[in-house]
């Protein structure tokens, strides 16, 4: 290990911050896919031919099937190690898999018959784009060991994935909201407007995923992770690991619940509570670009700060704690106050900030900024599961730790479509979704505030609830590693 020049002694390997930067956007090119397949609802009602809430149930089946292929790519990411590295093939197969896949889910199934040829060509396209979709996911967790075991190092990752997930989902929006939704006179109207939306993501993503397998290409060697040696391993290994690591059922049952919650925001949800609610769709992307900043400066105080000084399971219970009591306010303040008076400098009939404004710019910036770090410190916090593993039982499994994190969480966050297109089809949307032009009634406005925070709340106690019982303190930690390396110089 000492030939490299970021390794130092006492098992400590680092990496320079900009590794950590680049690798990080490898979670970004797989949620530019994510944010693209937000609005596969409007696409599947208004070109496969589904309704509302068989729109749902297919993207909650799809993502049990996407949940349910995890294990098995994770079983070949662990028996993987060749001259190209562990994880550098499982990046760019996914994200050529993922462009090529939804390449024809665009601009081939339209031109099919309509009915079960459409039907099942869609389904079986998906099918293929989901398995993309893992391969390249399943790195951004496995890939984490190697890259740096630096208990200061590691929670960086976070830092720099939580704000490029802001400026995605916040550019995303302003770009769907400001552009598309204007020019093709609203959301899925126009087959084009997905044409574009394809395009420009495909080739952002490719862009992305080269960065990341250039950052992580020196360390993605069996020096850096596992013992320092070839091991074999087996399906009854990984039941073994299933039934004994602590660490990984608390991580998995804390960020399943937050990824529902997370999940149920879906497009729809933001155009019910700023185009019906707020009446203005426009000032859903203003917004987030308000609040972004104010949620950078958040999510640095709570992993610059808290993580690396005290550890990522502290940094996660303080940051639910007050993530919960900020959705809990924001809940009060959308059902209490008065949305309509919701307004930006810059937008049409501004005249001042309103009380409801800075409240809600206030909540949003520190919940939000502490949301984003309990969301996000989960994938450093699945890599010292994998660290916690072998040193536990000698087992190297970054991809059974990655996938079965993935899987649980995919089969949890399945429900969340199901469940909006349960709320909305309750409420009389059992055709069509609703739109910049739908009126507001006081149901909409009940069951937007229930998918934007009553979810996310609830999601938010549960992990509160799992840290209590995660064994991964920062001493716990510090003696893990000790551990490794005394092993990795014997086998040296």
């Amino acid at each position: 290990m000492g030939n490299n020049k970021y390794d130092v002694g006492n098992g400590i390997h680092r990496v320079p911050t900009w590794r950590i930067a680049g690798y990080a956007l490898n979670n970004t090119a797989t949620n530019l896919y994510l944010f693209l397949m937000n609005f596969i609802a409007y696409y599947i009602t208004g070109w496969v031919g589904l309704g509302v809430v068989l729109a749902g149930s297919f993207s909650m089946i799809m993502r049990v099937w996407d949940g349910v292929t995890d294990p098995f790519i994770g079983y070949i990411v662990d028996k993987t190690d060749g001259k190209f590295g562990k994880n550098r093939p499982f990046m760019i197969i996914g994200n050529i898999i993922l462009a090529l896949a939804s390449f024809l889910m665009f601009f081939v199934t339209p031109s099919l018959p309509e009915g079960a040829p459409r039907i099942f060509f869609f389904i079986l396209i998906n099918a293929i784009y989901y398995i993309g979709y893992t391969f390249q996911c399943v790195v951004t967790k496995s890939a984490q060991t190697c890259v740096t075991n630096d208990p200061k190092q590691r929670p960086l990752f976070t830092v720099f994935d939580a704000i490029y997930n802001m400026i995605l989902f916040t550019g995303g929006q302003v770009f769907v909201s400001s552009y598309l939704a204007p020019k093709y006179h609203g959301l899925g109207k126009d087959i084009a407007m997905f044409h574009e939306f394809w395009a420009i993501v495909a080739l952002v993503s490719a862009l992305f995923t080269a960065i990341a397998v250039i950052s992580i290409w020196p360390k993605d060697r069996r020096e850096y992770f596992g013992t320092g040696k070839a091991q074999k391993i087996t399906f009854k290994d990984y039941f073994e690991v299933i039934k004994n690591n602590k660490a990984i059922q608390m991580l998995v049952v804390s960020a399943s619940t937050d990824k529902l919650g997370s999940a149920a925001r879906t497009s729809t949800v933001t155009l019910i509570m700023y185009a019906i609610v707020a009446g203005n769709y426009a000032l859903s992307g203003g917004f987030q670009i308000y609040t972004t900043i104010g949620n950078v400066l958040f999510i640095i105080l709570g992993v610059g700060v808290i993580a690396t000084k005290f550890g990522q399971r502290k940094a996660m219970v303080l940051s639910s704690w007050i993530a919960l009591i900020g959705n809990v306010l924001m809940m009060l303040l959308w059902g209490f106050g008065d949305p309509t008076t919701l307004n930006l400098p810059g937008y049409e009939g501004f005249t001042g900030f309103s009380f409801f404004t800075v409240a809600l710019f206030i909540l949003t910036v520190v919940a939000g900024g502490f949301q984003q770090v309990s969301s996000n410190i989960v994938i450093p916090m699945t890599a010292d599961c994998a660290d916690y593993e072998t040193y536990r039982s000698g087992r190297y499994v970054p991809g059974l730790m990655g996938t079965l994190f993935s899987f649980i969480d995919k089969l949890v966050s399945s429900l969340a479509p199901f469940v909006a297109s349960i709320c909305l089809a309750a409420i009389g949307f059992k055709t069509v979704m609703p739109d910049v032009d739908t009126p507001y009634t006081p149901q909409l406005k009940v069951v937007g505030i229930f998918l934007m925070y009553g979810l996310v709340s609830l999601g938010l106690l549960a992990n509160v609830i799992a840290m209590k019982y995660y064994p991964l303190t920062a001493e716990k930690m510090e003696e893990v590693r000790e551990k490794i390396s005394e092993i990795k110089n014997q086998n040296a």
